[in-house]
């Protein structure tokens, strides 16, 4: 058994792309491009609930030291370790957390819960278990250390402290921290934004009633999740039909505030290709890209917001999402690339076209590192889509069962 990423055994001459014919751009310059075109975000300053899964813009001192003040680190009595004697001690006070202990008095011990200020004067906590839990008279059963069971004030951190290096991830350990050291608000990376529009007189909204010779919208769907996923603020412009007028005015109301827009479908060869038709006049390049499925690319500036087209056939745009829009989004939101190729065993031959970067929707088995592909990988197939969780990649040559293959993971 074979698979092939496309119907055609061998790939056709280079074509017309868009509004103009050129030769086939190399993917790997084609993703570099993609990555020059968005710029990376600024910042932001958040309270900490809206900070989870952000990055820090900035190194974050402490304003306050942590412990704020001595404290007790158990339940139990504070007292002098020099005051203890066989016949015990009184209790003349019983100091909750939050409250603010009278100085101990000699001879004296002072009951104490976890976190309350440590009395003047007390040097030592023994914890309830040891003694015999009295609540006028202590008496203490074991023996025991002095200084122990104390938080002094500033031991994990203190004041002025880095607490969180720039560039960190927040997640709920990290915002504790924070919050800890005195701290309402962080310095973050903003999220880029991001506009998705789907093209096509063809399609209708998802859960939409779908006229003759219509399809629904997958391509938004997928997009808009795609870039939440990847870190983004997403959000799907209404689905335009084959009007450069229509476009045009949509581009109008809703690019304002956009860090980059990004579009599947209506930048082919044929007639009726609106995105190429609007777009190409106005600074976005379309060209053939040495990639299969999903040759026709463009990239380039709309209004000064930068714009990344891909293909309308929804593996082709899940392709293209994955090696070209994926990795900008990553670098300009300030975050790691988390997709790391790596080797997997092919279980049956894969061919590949000459001359193209061919790419296979596959499933990768973690278990055994073998890899196979999805029973259907035609560039309109959703059962790909929904199937796979990885592409194999392949340079121009095929690999045969058994052999190794590059997969970039997609979950």
């Amino acid at each position: 058994m074979s698979v092939d990423a496309h119907p055609h055994p061998a790939a056709p001459p280079p074509h017309r792309c868009g509004g103009g014919a050129g030769p086939l751009r190399d993917v790997a310059a084609h993703a570099a491009r993609a990555a020059a075109l968005v710029a990376p975000v600024g910042s932001e300053t958040l309270p900490l609930a809206a900070c989870a899964g952000r990055r820090l813009a900035a190194d974050v001192h402490a304003v306050d030291d942590l412990p704020a003040f001595d404290n007790s680190a158990m339940d139990g009595y504070a007292l002098r370790i020099g005051d203890l004697g066989p016949d015990g001690l009184p209790v003349t006070a019983h100091v909750p957390a939050g409250s603010v202990p009278a100085p101990l008095a000699p001879g004296t011990a002072q009951r104490v819960m976890t976190g309350a200020p440590l009395p003047e004067g007390a040097d030592t906590i023994i914890p309830v278990e040891l003694t015999d839990d009295g609540r006028e008279h202590v008496r203490v059963l074991a023996p025991v250390t002095a200084g122990r069971h104390i938080r002094r004030r500033g031991d994990d951190i203190r004041t002025g402290d880095v607490v969180l290096r720039s560039g960190t991830a927040l997640g709920p350990a990290q915002l504790a921290a924070a919050a800890g050291c005195g701290l309402a608000v962080l310095p973050v990376h903003r999220r880029l934004r991001v506009a998705v529009l789907s093209a096509g007189s063809e399609l209708v909204g998802a859960g939409g009633r779908r006229g003759a010779g219509q399809t629904h919208d997958s391509n938004g769907v997928l997009l808009v999740a795609a870039l939440r996923a990847a870190g983004a603020d997403a959000e799907q412009l209404p689905i335009v039909p084959d009007s450069p007028a229509e476009l045009a005015a949509l581009l109008e109301r809703h690019l304002d505030g956009i860090d980059l827009l990004v579009t599947s479908g209506g930048i082919s060869a044929g007639d009726h290709e609106v995105v190429r038709d609007v777009l190409g006049p106005a600074g976005v390049e379309f060209g053939p890209v040495a990639l299969r499925p999903g040759g026709a690319q463009g990239l380039g500036t709309h209004r000064g917001v930068p714009v990344i087209t891909l293909p309308g056939n929804p593996v082709a745009c899940w392709v293209g999402f994955e090696l070209f829009v994926r990795p900008a989004v990553r670098a300009a939101s300030k975050l790691p690339q988390d997709r790391v190729r790596r080797a997997a065993r092919a279980t049956v031959a894969f061919r590949a076209s000459p001359g193209r970067h061919t790419v296979v929707p596959a499933v990768l088995d973690e278990q055994t590192g073998e890899v196979a592909p999805v029973p259907s990988a035609g560039s309109h197939s959703l059962r790909a889509l929904a199937g796979a969780n990885c592409l194999v990649e392949l340079d121009g040559t095929g690999a045969a069962a058994g052999e190794q293959v590059t997969i970039l993971p997609t979950s």
